[in-house]
């Protein structure tokens, strides 16, 4: 009998970590399962191409502190062609895959879950900055990214304080406001604004004006590109968008949202006031210690779960243990920010 043939393959944004578990899983498939490890490019779009390369011992040396991912990656939905499931289904079968491991965020993990309803074999692992992801504690990345804004936002108070600016730091945080908080927490930021709670411009500098009235002539306002702006009975808040064009899951993309609270706060305030757009500066470099372990334990996990046949799960973070989740459960809905924590952030603005 053949060994058996498993793929992996990395889905939607890159982010630090995802080359920690392509590393794991290909070590531990192939010496202890004795497994041939294909790697998938470029997300779906490789699977609907049928584009792979063979990962041995070799193939994954010395990519653990690489960010990034050794297999590309693309937003591609393989479910929007006629008959996508089937598809793709077939694809697998024509490269020969036993199973495949896929790596990613809400959309990926939500096609996985798809793909499985329909007989595929796979295995999900939980990839995200923005740490949306339900069922798990943590996703790899998000620590990295936290870092990466908790730095700059250091950076930022030095020359704010030099210039009595405010600064805004538009951070990524499409839906959730889990990098926002944590580095807003974590840096000292005075403000921080998030998807969850929507802001009123009027309150956010009337804030600001009570923190200069007291003698601080500089502030750090850090926002997530997913906050929405209040207004009037608009509950729910306006988003700020680049553009109005989707991507292959129906998102537009955001962004602005830092500039439009910059002119805002300029203008209503007449406090001198500037704008660093963090953006994809946040997915990128070399992964923390924290998720080049975690990518490791959810690699090892992942590929344990194949040998066991235990498919339609997805490993997940639950306190210090890794455990497995139905795919279900990790795409019903998005962890959002734990209210406890914001007010936490809160105690310290203005």
């Amino acid at each position: 009998m053949s060994a058996k043939r498993v793929g992996i393959m990395t889905g939607g944004g890159d982010c630090p970590g995802l080359n920690a578990v392509i590393r794991a899983v290909t070590r531990k498939g192939m010496n202890v399962y004795g497994y041939e490890v294909v790697g998938v490019l470029e997300g779906w779009r490789g699977i609907l191409e049928r584009l792979s390369i063979p990962l041995d011992l070799n193939a994954v040396s010395g990519i653990l502190p690489k960010g990034g991912t050794i297999l590309g990656t693309s937003r591609t939905n393989p479910l929007k062609g006629e008959n996508g499931q089937q598809v793709v289904i077939d694809r697998m079968n024509q490269m020969g895959l036993d199973a495949l491991i896929v790596i990613g965020g809400e959309d990926t993990i939500g096609v996985a879950k798809s793909l499985y309803d329909e007989g595929m074999p796979v295995v999900g692992v939980p990839k995200t900055i923005d740490n949306d992801l339900a069922g798990t504690d943590q996703t790899f990345g998000f620590d990295t990214a936290t870092n990466i804004v908790m730095e700059a936002i250091d950076r930022l108070h030095t020359t704010a304080e030099s210039h009595n600016r405010v600064m805004v730091v538009e951070v990524m945080g499409r839906h959730t406001g889990w990098i926002a908080v944590e580095a807003g927490i974590a840096g000292g930021a005075d403000m921080v604004l998030i998807p969850e709670v929507p802001f009123d411009l009027n309150e956010v500098c009337q804030t600001l004006r009570k923190r200069h009235n007291r003698g601080k002539t500089f502030s750090i306002v850090v926002v997530a590109e997913g906050a929405r702006v209040a207004m009037e009975e608009d509950v729910e808040g306006s988003l700020v968008i680049q553009s109005t064009e989707k991507d292959a899951f129906g998102h537009v993309r955001l962004g602005g949202v830092g500039n439009l609270l910059g002119r805002e706060i300029e203008n209503r305030t007449g406090f001198e006031t500037r704008v660093t757009v963090l953006g994809h500066i946040q997915r990128g470099g070399s992964p923390t210690a924290f998720d080049r372990i975690l990518g490791t334990r959810f690699g090892i996990a992942a590929i344990d779960l194949v040998h066991q046949e235990d498919f339609g799960k997805m490993v997940a973070l639950r306190g210090m243990e890794i455990v497995s989740i139905d795919l279900q459960d990790a795409v019903e809905k998005l962890r959002t920010v734990d209210m406890d924590l914001y007010e936490i952030a809160k105690v310290f603005f203005g």
